[in-house]
């Protein structure tokens, strides 16, 4: 019998009594959960017009998060994910730009050249490739378009595409290869990101619950990786209300 590989081992590991619990880590993050009936409260159910890409920005999701190329652990309690801005663009890019059902001429339609490249079963190896404009992204362009056309009509990155790379060549986009070792093995990253952290914005005193289950789960992991964020609560507003 030949011997186990490294992930084999790692996916015995994993079950039944999770000796080392390789899946809590994962690309379990949502790419999207703007326009989902998760968070529609519309009084008519139109789960679209009530929570599009546009307002992602600055509404706060209740039930889940979305981002780009995000990892989270498996209940979604603590998630990470890409911030990108290339210095043109209005608003950072957290997550994929997309239309909603009734602004796509095709139907819901997501606007962006990402790709999933590799990862092992346990997750112990993640690869993704994500396409960001150097120039400023056509957010409202891309918008105005497809409310132009009919189901007829060809989407647009389709036709324009090949006049893209003619006109631009492939160095036209900056290429982000995300690839990151495991925490469990490698927890430095994580430290590092852990660290930077010095304070919590508490905003009105209505909030404190919400900021001591955060302030719990630092601490957590402070404890579990060795790390020392010295985190402290500010902004607290005593006002009533």
């Amino acid at each position: 019998m030949s011997e186990k590989t490294a992930e084999q081992e790692r996916l015995a590991e994993s079950r039944p009594d999770r000796l080392r619990d390789w899946r809590l880590w994962g690309p379990y993050l949502s790419e999207r959960q703007w326009g989902t009936v998760r968070e529609d409260y519309s009084p008519h159910g139109t789960a679209w017009e009530y929570f599009p890409h546009d307002h992602a920005r600055s509404r706060a999701y209740r039930w889940g998060e979305d981002g780009l190329l995000g990892l989270c652990d498996r209940q979604g309690r603590l998630c990470f994910a890409l911030a990108l801005w290339n210095g043109r663009d209005p608003i950072l890019k957290e997550r994929l730009f997309g239309l909603t059902g009734p602004e796509g001429n095709h139907g819901e339609d997501v606007k962006e050249c990402y790709f999933y490249l590799d990862s092992t079963p346990t997750h112990s190896y993640m690869k993704a490739l994500y396409k960001y404009p150097q120039g400023e992204f056509p957010y409202a362009r891309l918008l105005a378009e497809a409310r132009r056309r009919t189901r007829d009509d060809p989407e647009r990155e389709r036709r324009e595409l090949e006049t893209f790379l003619e006109r631009y060549g492939h160095r036209a986009v900056a290429e982000i290869d995300l690839g990151l070792p495991r925490w469990s093995e490698d927890p430095s990253h994580l430290r590092n990101a852990i660290a930077g952290a010095r304070a919590v914005d508490a905003g009105p005193l209505r909030f404190s619950r919400f900021v001591e289950q955060i302030t719990i789960l630092l601490i957590g992991i402070n404890g579990r990786y060795k790390t020392h964020s010295h985190v402290r609560i500010v902004g607290l507003d005593h006002r009533p209300g």
